[in-house]
């Protein structure tokens, strides 16, 4: 967040995103304050409260993106859910407080790798050094049951040693050289190589997945479980036969995780939790809707009042410690098409005070969302294309017939936004993709004759449209 202002967190986001200025600016001031909270004295600083924002619009004009970018931009934790997931007290569905379940995995996760990029050389390094030990030591037993003398077959690129320095003895005065073997090992000759080697009991397993999005239910077993292995200790060690690169990746987790701080892991990652993290919640247009006025509303109004203590700041007890939820960002989005903002309850309304409406996409926009971007789309498959030797270009009006008929589309049938774009542009390119590989030298130009020829027709025949695009 040092030197960040409101102008330049929208020019980060202009790289990305196309239009919708005002949603921006709406989001680089909710972030700009969150900083400015962090320099005010400690008594006013618990009075500050992140201003949650409501995000109108329809689909596929930005919505996502732009909270994705945001927390990328200060690498924050980020999660994703969907209101229609949720139902009250998690009557058939899950309750609301596994947003702070899920949200503290993700943020475990984020610290957790950071932690390990920073050890990661000092465990290779270590790990490097287990792996020759054993080279040498089973190696050297390989020898002293063998004959020695002539003839003596190599193994994994190692030979015998004659008057090597007295290591990995094995009582019959047969020693295999350290340094043979470490330079085969750095020389990446011994990949192949099985080896046996001794590791803590599910260390292979250590640490939670990397980059894991945690917007389904987590099955898998996270950090913690790691944490409380190193805490009490492993309780034994048991061999396994992996070739070296393998063992090389097992190794150097387990390394790792005896120079990982688990307790100030923790301690960092619901902090960050706490301070730092944006919670996007889409969908959050179907739970609202006319009262029922007989049974139980489990999938509406109960799943809005559940959200309350989230937004006003409670406590909630994760197996990682308790997280405090008073200036977590929540973000929730929803097209409206067939209700009204007002139709949430008024409490609900009242957590999100920031409302920004994101404009539809119109074919000038489209175009745009097509060139502009650092990963727009055009460039995505040029780079793809030149994998296979292919020189893909576009020309203005190629790109243009692209736009004009994807507008289209969202015109006759549902309006899907910049996502016409995805499925139009591979039914595009598909002949070219499948071929590609065929193809290598060749320049293929996109113009709008190429578009005509290759979507248009499909498009003319309204009725299997709907299927096809």
């Amino acid at each position: 967040m040092d030197g960040l202002t409101p102008k330049a967190i929208v020019q980060e986001l202009d790289k990305h995103i196309v239009g919708q200025d005002e949603p921006k600016r709406a989001v680089a001031v909710a972030l700009i304050n969150r900083e400015r909270r962090r320099r005010l004295p400690p008594d006013m600083r618990d009075e500050v409260v992140p201003k949650n924002i409501l995000m109108i619009g329809p689909t596929g004009v930005g919505k996502t993106e732009v909270a994705r970018r945001l927390a990328a931009l200060i690498d924050a934790p980020f999660l994703k859910v969907e209101a229609t997931k949720f139902t009250e007290v998690g009557y058939v569905g899950r309750d609301v407080e596994s947003i702070v379940h899920d949200l503290v995995e993700v943020s475990a996760n984020k610290v957790y790798q950071e932690e390990l990029k920073l050890i990661e050389s000092k465990a290779e390094r270590l790990a490097t050094e287990r792996i020759v030990s054993y080279l040498c030591q089973q190696l050297g037993e390989k020898k002293s049951r063998r004959a020695t003398g002539k003839g003596q077959k190599a193994v994994g690129g190692l030979s015998s040693v004659a008057k090597a320095p007295t290591w990995g003895g094995t009582g019959r005065g047969h020693t295999v050289s350290r340094q043979r073997v470490t330079k085969l090992l750095l020389d990446n000759k011994l990949e192949e190589h099985v080896i046996e080697i001794e590791v803590g009991s599910d260390a292979e397993m250590a640490g939670p997945p990397a980059d894991q999005r945690l917007e389904t239910e987590l099955e898998e077993d996270g950090l913690l479980d790691e944490c409380y292995r190193n805490l009490r200790g492993h309780p034994g060690e048991r061999k396994r036969k992996v070739p070296v690169k393998e063992a090389r990746r097992i190794l150097t987790r387990e390394e790792a995780n005896k120079l990982l701080d688990f307790e100030q892991v923790l301690d960092r990652a619901i902090s960050r939790a706490e301070e730092d993290a944006i919670v996007f919640m889409d969908e959050i247009d179907k739970i609202c809707g006319p009262k029922l006025d007989v049974g139980r509303d489990v999938s509406g109004e109960g799943v809005q009042r559940d959200l309350l203590p989230l937004l006003e700041g409670t406590t909630v007890m994760t197996r990682y410690g308790p997280v405090k939820t008073e200036h977590v960002l929540f973000i929730a989005a929803g097209t409206f098409s067939h209700n009204r903002p007002s139709e949430l309850v008024p409490e609900l309304q009242g957590r999100f005070p920031l409302r920004v409406e994101f404009n539809s996409l119109g074919q000038e926009d489209l175009e745009r969302i097509l060139v502009e971007p650092d990963s727009a789309l055009s460039k995505q498959y040029q780079a793809l294309m030149a994998t296979e030797g292919v020189d893909l270009g576009f020309t203005q009006d190629g790109i243009r017939e692209v736009a004009r008929l994807a507008a289209l589309m969202n015109e006759r049938t549902e309006n899907i936004g910049a996502r016409r774009l995805f499925t139009i542009m591979e039914k595009l390119l598909e002949d070219l993709s499948f071929t590609a590989s065929e193809r290598r030298g060749e320049k293929v130009v996109v113009d709008a004759n190429y578009v005509y020829q290759r979507v248009a027709g499909l498009i003319k025949d309204e009725h299997l449209s709907r299927y096809i695009l």
